[in-house]
């Protein structure tokens, strides 16, 4: 090997040193800036361009892919303390032809965060419906998409707006009575005895606390290195008091149980996706909107936690396209007989 054949591999092998030595370095130093880099990489390649749409001086906050056509477009909404990003596992698997949208719900991420009357399901309803008009997505019905804290709003907006839809999908959705009580709510009765608000399982605020929240999330056991489990920590503590308020707001008297309150008053095409080991929100819950809800179709995952939409993304994408493409064949038959 002569010496330029030498000297260019020493070249290359710096060149190449330089990139790892910056991951390696973000990986200790700045792991939520790596997190943020993550998905945004995520968002790049899937095509989601992020963007925002103000209304009367609220700022909201939304990713978006593709334009409105033929197919509904499909506006998701995110559970608690997360995000819009949260959906990119499931945006993987659906078509490029169907017009989406992902939103941060009021307070989180980059959407307003304002006071305790925007963060009741009803508010949160309010402000979505306020959102959807800015950017005009109900000028024909569209498909909604809740999960947890998400789907009770969904399934609530569902009954305010029933003209602004054409179905439903509710992914283990809060805001009911369930028969059984999960891990989560019999802790959460432990904590209201004791007046507690610092131990609230889904607000972490040490890497261990996360690595126990994400276990009860999951059913699938992932391994993750401390450093990463710090820079999700270090990405949510700025916001934990915000994320008490919204979670005081959310299982009080008000809004606690205003799915169940609700459930009876759906009219649109009612979807419901649960894992059946959820730890959070028990699966009983999807025999209570089966039998309060006409043609309600419910899918019961096994293996899968709390976190339906990171643990089976491809089979969330797969079930709701079918049952979008089901409504809307079933909408044609209609037009044609009449």
């Amino acid at each position: 090997m002569d010496f330029e054949m030498v000297n260019m591999f020493v070249i290359a092998g710096g060149t190449l040193a330089i990139p790892i030595l910056a991951f390696v370095a973000s990986f200790y130093l700045w792991p939520a800036s790596l997190i943020k880099v993550y998905h945004w990489y995520w968002r790049r390649r899937l095509r989601m361009q992020v963007d925002y749409a103000e209304y009367e001086g609220y700022r909201f906050c939304y990713s978006h892919r593709g334009s409105p056509g033929t197919r509904p477009s499909v506006l998701m909404l995110h559970g608690f303390s997360a995000h819009k990003d949260m959906w990119l596992g499931v945006v993987k698997f659906l078509p490029k032809n169907v017009h989406l949208v992902c939103v941060d719900m009021p307070g989180h991420e980059g959407t307003s965060r304002t006071s305790a009357v925007d963060y009741s399901i009803e508010g949160q309803v309010r402000r979505i419906n306020q959102f959807v008009k800015r950017i005009r997505l109900n000028r024909k019905p569209f498909h909604l998409i809740g999960t947890s804290m998400g789907g009770n709003v969904a399934g609530v907006y569902a009954v305010r707006h029933p003209s602004d839809l054409c179905g439903v999908t509710l992914i283990c959705p809060a805001g009911l009575q369930y028969p059984t009580e999960s891990t989560f709510v019999q802790r959460l009765r432990e904590l209201e005895e004791t007046q507690e608000t610092d131990g609230i399982p889904l607000i972490p605020s040490t890497p261990d606390e996360m690595e126990q929240m994400l276990k009860l999330c999951s059913y699938v056991r992932f391994k993750i290195p401390r450093q990463i489990l710090q820079g999700l920590v270090d990405a949510r503590i700025p916001n934990n008091g915000f994320y008490r308020e919204c979670f005081m707001e959310i299982v009080g008297e008000k809004s606690r149980h205003s799915l169940h309150e609700n459930m009876h008053l759906i009219t649109v095409p009612l979807q419901v996706i649960w894992g059946e080991n959820d730890q959070v929100l028990d699966v009983s819950g999807a025999s209570v909107l089966a039998e309060a809800v006409p043609d309600c179709q419910v899918h019961l995952l096994d293996n899968c936690g709390h976190s339906v939409v990171m643990e089976r993304p491809r089979k969330s994408a797969q079930l709701i396209m079918d049952f979008i493409l089901a409504q809307q064949n079933a909408g044609n038959s209609t037009k044609k007989l009449s």
